[in-house]
């Protein structure tokens, strides 16, 4: 199976890629060396439904003692609410800091259970087990976890790197329409910033079937393990590479109400604004952002900016985001199609012309 190791010294691990993984799980954690604890299964309620009965059957046959605590699906349980209610309900099914943490889910689940683990007890192990292209190309690997909070995404957290990634390209079957798709933004981000190749191969996939070639996922994978490696903490600016389309992408996000827009459709909205102040401040080729819009339009993704959406709205909360430094924006561009660098000629008005930029429809450019 594809394996790629993500060497960060004592915090290392292996993130795995194989179809029917999922239903092995159990029997791949036992050879980790943590059989025998007891494992908190986080997953939504969704997701809970589709896959949970298989992997707690999985954890028990290889000897771990496994409970489910379930929180309800979308962006809205990434709250320190649900933070506190998933460690109470893990402290009165006994769990101590012998436990482990298993996370069974997107993106949101992944970054909630992370957040869990890195907090209970001061802090115990925990394996990632994805279930959408966001969290499987992205979001699972990398350490980042925490919540949101009213004044933004994700300024809430911390730190903490699983101990194993399990990757199953099955679980993307049991997807609806835009979950899936919604996905293919993170890696066509990944393609933009550090593979232009990949460009091709994600062009040839369907968009209305769920095969993902595990290949195609570990290199994606690939990508962000080697940024991680390099630099953990983002205290360079080579993580924070990982951010293309993600400042105005996040800001879009958090000016709607939470399920309007999935992650990946404000993100596609954010790697238009990057492309377009790209053009400006690196003299980007046209014929290159036009090939990445239409590769973003082929998974059905958002490229034009809804009219109620103020930019004077986006313009404030993106202003609170971590990539703010000292009143300052780290925004990454684009010199070509895999060769991505940070900025920071990029100024406020920059920002306002690039959101107003997505109003125009892309195909009449």
């Amino acid at each position: 199976m594809p394996r790629v190791h993500v060497d960060l010294a004592d915090r290392a691990y292996d993130v795995l890629v194989e179809p029917g993984l999922l239903g092995r799980a159990g029997g791949v954690l036992a050879e980790t060396g943590l059989q025998g604890r007891r494992a908190a299964v986080i997953s939504d309620q969704t997701v809970a439904g589709f896959h949970a009965a298989g992997l707690m059957g999985g954890l028990e046959a290889a000897g771990f003692n496994p409970t489910l605590h379930t929180v309800p699906a979308g962006e809205a349980s990434k709250s320190m609410s649900a933070v506190e209610g998933v460690c109470r309900e893990m402290i009165r099914s006994g769990h101590d800091r012998r436990s482990l943490v298993v996370a069974l889910g997107g993106g949101v689940v992944g970054d909630l259970a992370g957040f869990v683990a890195a907090i209970f007890y001061r802090g115990i192990p925990f394996v990632q087990v994805p279930t959408t292209i966001v969290a499987q190309v992205d979001s699972s690997v990398g350490g980042k976890t925490g919540v949101n909070v009213a004044e933004g995404k994700n300024l809430l957290g911390c730190f903490h790197q699983p101990a194993l990634v399990l990757v199953d390209p099955e679980t993307l079957r049991t997807l609806p329409d835009r979950e899936f798709c919604e996905g293919f933004a993170e890696a066509i981000k990944h393609a933009a910033i550090r593979d232009g190749a990949m460009m091709e191969d994600l062009a040839a996939l369907d968009p209305a079937s769920r095969e993902v070639p595990a290949e195609l996922i570990a290199r994606n994978i690939a990508i962000k393990a080697r940024i991680v490696e390099a630099d953990e903490h983002e205290t360079r600016d080579l993580r924070a590479l990982l951010n293309f389309g993600h400042t105005i992408g996040h800001g879009i996000e958090a000016a709607v109400p939470y399920g309007e827009l999935l992650h990946g459709e404000a993100i596609s909205l954010g790697l238009r604004a990057a492309l377009f102040l790209s053009e400006r401040h690196c003299g980007l080729e046209p014929a290159a952002t036009h090939t990445m819009l239409g590769l973003l339009d082929h998974f059905r993704l958002p490229l034009v900016l809804p009219a109620e959406i103020a930019a004077e709205t986006v313009m404030d909360r993106l202003s609170r985001d971590k990539k703010f430094v000292g009143g300052s924006i780290r925004f990454v561009l684009l010199d070509a199609p895999g060769r991505a660098r940070v900025g920071r000629g990029v100024a406020a008005q920059d920002l306002l012309d690039a959101i107003d930029h997505l109003r125009i429809p892309w195909q009449n450019l």
